[in-house]
């Protein structure tokens, strides 16, 4: 049985040899020549002297070497970084000290921006270029050498011997410090992950998955390691415009994808052609709650599809999912647990909640992390015993708690309310942005929108949405207002609703709530409310 994240490559390559395994532009390569690739590169990274658990970056766009690079460095005992393509030099420099990078894979354009932050990573001994020069050049510190150097590099050594406990992958999420913050997992929590989601949407060697979000973003990499899972196909596709994703569903016939609340909003508002949607088996949202005008669009647009809509954290992957035979009676639900994992609904004490009563979701299982790389004080704050588990007799199991609050109904799906730092505490009252929001998209006067908790002198804080104009149409502020206070209770009304082009987002698609609510921490001492 497969435990090891580049084993299901390996497997499903002595199964079907010659079924499609990736695509990239105008490449396309089977499983028997994937798992030829991890092999050889595995060996090269061993030979290159990247040792058992040592770090190796991938900052590079989607493409046939990203795989290669993951899965191999996995192959060679050692671990693999995915840093977002639209990273900064400076951020990318940044993930690349916390977790002291050995190698590096890059293009010769982003190694040239990276040049000046490069000698700020003091452990960096090797950069390997895709579409480099032939000729290796030495540095004092450092030697750069081209991608297929890298693969045939001579040398006796040999790939480490990995367990299924064995790090695998560091996985770098926004932190609440500023920093981003490294979550570190086992090839035991990827395989699982892996497992499980093609489980419970079906994912069969016949599906054909297009990879929109980034592999350095869990349920990104989740793409790929799901597919390879069962011998399906994974088109990798780095998409300038919205419609791109539609012409790539059309001409590779894309049976599944996923995509975080943003993208759906876009692709909701365009006008599918039939052949971007005749073969689509099922969509899935992660990320965030998706609106539910934007679903029942989906729905029209994808009328064969099931819409899987489902939660997760980059500390556990994937947690929850909604089974799409309840998405009639149940939209805003955020389901129930994902298989081989055990979802609770916690109070501050530890104790389990009721029904409907508000809590803390706490993940428990084998997709549990191994915690947050280089830092032991958030890692024993956020992973804790498991509530109510017996641990007498051995060491305790320890489960995720996810700051997020959450409430479970008498039938035992799972609701979302927000997150513990993101409620908005205004005039006594706990709101959530998600709650208010939804009310904004239900008004169909937005094309996207977010609302920000601000520092208040008289209300502790006061409700901001941020909002851009509706796709073809104005941006109405004062029909806005009326919707809300028609539809909202007075404590839950915006104090002000303002326009905006675009909405910021981090690297992985998500509105930046959080560079928004540092832009306007001091809006209403600056107006002197």
């Amino acid at each position: 049985m497969t435990e090891l994240l580049h084993r299901l490559v390996h497997d499903t390559a002595q199964r079907v040899p010659s079924a499609t395994a990736l695509v990239y532009r105008e490449q396309s390569l089977d499983y028997g020549t994937v798992a030829q690739l991890v092999e050889q590169a595995a060996r090269g990274f061993a030979r290159l002297g990247l040792k058992r658990g040592e770090r190796l970056g991938i900052y590079l766009e989607k493409r046939i070497e990203t795989v290669v690079a993951m899965f191999g460095a996995a192959a060679a005992g050692s671990v693999f970084v995915p840093i977002n393509p639209v990273l900064k030099p400076r951020q990318v420099a940044y993930i690349m000290r916390d977790c002291n990078v050995r190698i590096l894979v890059t293009s010769p354009q982003r190694a040239a921006d990276l040049a000046q932050e490069l000698a700020t990573c003091p452990d960096l001994a090797i950069v390997a270029l895709v579409d480099g020069a032939e000729q290796a050049v030495q540095q004092q510190t450092r030697t750069t050498l081209s991608w297929r150097a890298a693969m045939t590099f001579p040398g006796a050594a040999q790939p480490s011997r990995v367990i299924d406990t064995d790090m695998a992958a560091i996985l770098y999420t926004s932190g609440s410090t500023g920093n981003p913050k490294g979550v570190v997992l086992s090839h035991r929590n990827m395989v699982a992950g892996a497992k499980s989601v093609s489980q419970y949407i079906e994912n069969t060697a016949d599906d054909r998955i297009l990879s929109v979000l980034p592999l350095s973003f869990d349920a990104g990499l989740s793409q790929v390691t799901t597919a390879f899972a069962v011998g399906a196909r994974v088109v990798l596709l780095n998409y300038l415009l919205p419609r791109d994703v539609l012409r790539a569903c059309a001409e590779h016939l894309i049976t599944g994808m996923t995509g975080v609340p943003p993208l759906w909003i876009q692709l909701a508002e365009l006008d599918w052609p039939d052949a971007a949607n005749r073969s689509m088996r099922y969509f899935a949202n992660t990320g965030g709650h998706m609106p539910r005008p934007t679903l029942e669009r989906l729905r029209t647009v994808m009328p064969r599809a099931k819409p899987f809509l489902m939660y997760g954290l980059t500390e556990a992957f994937r947690s929850t999912y909604l089974d799409p035979s309840e998405v009639d009676r149940r939209p805003d639900s955020i389901g129930k647990a994902i298989p081989n994992a055990e979802i609770l609904v916690v109070r501050p004490d530890g104790t389990l909640c009721a029904p409907d009563e508000p809590g803390e979701l706490v993940h428990r299982g084998a997709l549990v992390s191994m915690g947050y790389w280089n830092d032991r004080e958030r890692t024993a704050q956020r992973f804790r015993p498991a509530p109510g588990q017996a641990n007498e007799i051995c060491l305790p199991e320890l489960a995720v708690w996810s700051g997020d609050i959450v409430r479970r109904d008498a039938e035992g799906f799972l609701y979302f309310v927000g997150r513990r730092d993101e409620m908005i505490k205004t005039s006594g009252y706990r709101v959530s942005p998600t709650e208010i929001e939804e009310v904004i998209y239900a008004s169909g006067l937005v094309g996207a929108a977010a609302a920000i908790g601000v520092p208040h002198p008289r209300l502790g804080q006061a409700i901001v949405v941020l909002a851009t104009p509706p796709a073809g149409g104005r941006f109405d502020g004062e029909a806005l207002l009326v919707q809300c206070r028609r539809d909202m209770p007075q404590y839950m009304v915006p104090l002000l609703i303002s326009e905006r082009a675009v909405l910021p987002r981090n690297p992985n698609g998500k509105i930046d709530r959080k560079s928004l609510a540092a832009e306007l921490a001091d809006l209403f001492q600056r107006e002197g409310a």
